[in-house]
């Protein structure tokens, strides 16, 4: 016995309809599309399709794609009608409106369509007829002329479901069908069609619908259906549907019923009720806690949602709509983006201000994770309350691009490196910790095992925040690094005096000098080690040279370095091989090293292991951690 149905409204129709004799269908059945003008949201594909009919330009093959509840198989609904309507003449069509393109919804193929029982538009879901053998049947069945209308038109839903044998039996159906058959395939997931379906269809993308237009059209619902409901109401139903008109019409559908059974208006209450969610009051005063860093004022504030009737993860979903609204604010997206007037009366901009754009997605990824945990733990209400702990506990992020971009630019304090670099080798050296908690409480420097190398290698760029430099003994304190120096003194002191102004490994290398005379009228003459290429070669650096040559000038007048090395130790005065000394011997030459100590600086590294050296007589392989 067939349905019996009653007119389906339209979107310019708010009367209410006639109650159905027989069994009782659901608001979005009830009011689901029936004319390309009734696609809410959708004006570019009923744009498309109508002009296609209108010009006589009809594809064989659609493919139809859009998140759930968009109106994708309503479209491919109204698109058979429109087709196979026989009040509407087809040559008539040329050149008119979008009106002249649209089902009259009178005629019995358009009536037959509409109630899914004609005979020529086959509604096939794919997630239940996956196989090739289904494909197969198709194929046959579409040889078939149709039985009373113009077209045979096959309606494919969740078409991504179709197997790999499925797809390539339909291959050369879809690409050559007869004349009399047409394809409409709807889709979730488009990126799962293989690439050879894809080629063979014209795509059309359906967008989510805008939370305006979910309102409007649910307020229209409502008022057919003779109940009366807030405006707020509306707002927060159109917003937790996501876009998806079909969720929001599922949504209204409780709320009426909730609605007939007390015969009451349906206010905001009934929403937070039904959808699990916190008062936006109580929403506010969470946000605020965690804005001011109170975890206990948070974690109170979450409890009284959730014992007046709130879901904790309804409330986390808002507190996460909350701060997608402040991060669109904080970098100056449009005002259209995000609900500045609807964030439960927060100051958005304000807010986002305070946190910033770090903190802002740091805390999002945080109520993401516990999102997830929470749909498959069974104390979801405890890792909601860790949520918001963690969230009020959060410290200001600082982006790591800032910290690289303040400590290339010379910002840190130079007085500790100088104040170092006069430090006697028989005090303790400390070091800074770089492990990204710049701009906040670091934890205080170690002292590091005390070596005269260590004390050269300082770098001035390695200290994040200026720090009191330690008490310099009474001889560093007569010539301190900014005074300039009497040209008459020692060479070698002005040279020590210029690793001290460059600073960095630099200062290090200069250090290791074991003599310096005047060369010439505009030179210098350094010493080196016998050992200290490396060393010089790092100071001919063009960009160190240049710093160097500098410091140089200011201090002496004379601009030109000249280098020479040691000679070697004779063979009796060499060490024993590194296969007989010590570990304790290995670790103290490795700490020596320059190189080594400037990477124990910046990493905050420390040397656990140095291996003897190999028959070749390499040097020893430090390993640090």
């Amino acid at each position: 016995m067939a349905e019996h149905t009653s007119p389906v409204p339209t979107s310019g129709d708010a009367t209410m309809p006639a109650r159905p004799s027989g069994t009782y269908r659901v608001v979005a059945r009830r009011y689901r599309p029936q004319r390309f003008a009734d696609l809410i949201g959708q004006t570019h594909v009923a744009r498309g399709l109508a002009g296609a009919i209108r010009s006589g330009r009809i594809g064989h093959a659609y493919l139809f794609t859009g998140a759930r509840g968009v109106g994708k198989t309503s479209a491919a609904r109204i698109f058979a009608k429109a087709l196979e309507c026989t009040v509407a003449d087809p040559d008539s069509r040329s050149g008119g409106s979008d009106a002249s393109a649209e089902p009259c919804n009178r005629c019995e193929m358009c009536e037959a369509i509409s109630a899914g029982q004609d005979v020529d538009v086959v509604e096939i879901d794919a997630a239940s007829n996956r196989g090739i053998d289904e494909i197969r049947q198709l194929r046959q069945n579409a040889a078939v002329r149709p039985a009373r209308g113009r077209y045979k038109i096959y309606i494919i839903d969740e078409v991504h479901m179709l197997t790999r044998e499925a797809f390539n039996a339909l291959l050369k159906t879809l690409e050559e069908p007869p004349q009399h058959v047409k394809f409409v395939l709807c889709t979730t997931e488009p990126e799962k069609l293989p690439i050879t379906i894809l080629s063979r269809c014209q795509r059309f993308d359906f967008l989510t619908v805008e939370a305006t237009a979910i309102e409007a059209r649910l307020a229209e619902i409502a008022a057919a259906e003779g109940v009366e409901i807030d405006a707020e109401a509306v707002r927060l139903v159109a917003r937790r549907a996501n876009g998806s008109m079909r969720d929001s019409q599922s949504l209204l559908e409780q709320l009426l019923g909730a609605a007939a059974s007390s015969d009451s208006r349906i206010g905001v209450d009934a929403v937070h009720s039904l959808l699990g969610t916190g008062r936006e009051e109580g929403l506010a005063q969470l946000v605020e806690a965690i804005a001011r860093q109170q975890p206990r004022e948070a974690v109170e504030a979450l409890d009284t949602a959730v014992s007046g009737g709130a879901d904790a993860g309804g409330v986390l979903e808002q507190l996460l709509a909350v701060l997608r609204d402040m991060l669109l604010a904080s970098v100056s997206a449009e005002q259209r983006l995000w609900n500045a007037d609807g964030s439960c009366g927060l100051a958005v901009a304000s807010l986002a201000t305070s946190l910033g754009t770090d903190t802002i997605l740091a805390m999002m990824q945080v109520i993401d994770q516990s999102l997830a945990r929470m749909r498959t733990a069974g104390h979801a209400a405890v890792l909601a309350e860790m949520a918001v702990v963690r969230l009020a506990s959060m410290e200001r992020m600082e982006s790591l691009a800032d910290v690289i971009a303040r400590l290339a630019s010379g910002q840190a304090a130079t007085a500790p490196t100088q104040a170092a670099a006069a430090v006697p080798p028989s005090r303790e050296k400390k070091t800074t910790d770089l492990n990204g908690r710049s701009g906040r409480g670091a934890e205080p420097p170690r002292p590091a095992a005390p070596s005269p190398a260590d004390d050269k290698a300082v770098a001035s760029r390695d200290v994040v925040e200026p720090r009191p430099a330690p008490a310099a003994p009474p001889e560093a304190v007569a010539t301190p690094a900014a005074s300039p120096i009497d040209p008459d003194a020692l060479p070698l002191d002005i040279w020590r005096q210029v690793g001290e102004t460059v600073g960095g490994m630099a200062a290090g290398f200069i250090s290791e000098a074991t003599r310096a005379v005047w060369h010439d009228d505009d030179g210098i003459e350094v010493t080196m080690p016998a050992k200290g290429e490396a060393g010089c070669s790092f100071l001919k650096r063009p960009e160190v040279a240049a710093s160097v040559t500098a410091a140089l000038r200011e201090l002496s007048g004379r601009t030109r370095i000249v280098f020479q090395f040691e000679a070697a130790a004779p063979a009796a005065a060499k060490p024993k091989p590194a296969a007989a000394r010590s570990q304790a011997a290995l670790l103290r030459l490795a700490s020596e090293h320059p190189l080594v100590s400037h990477a124990r600086t910046v990493f905050d590294a420390a040397i656990r292991r140095v291996d003897p050296p190999a028959a070749g007589g390499r040097k020893p392989r430090e390993a640090g951690g």
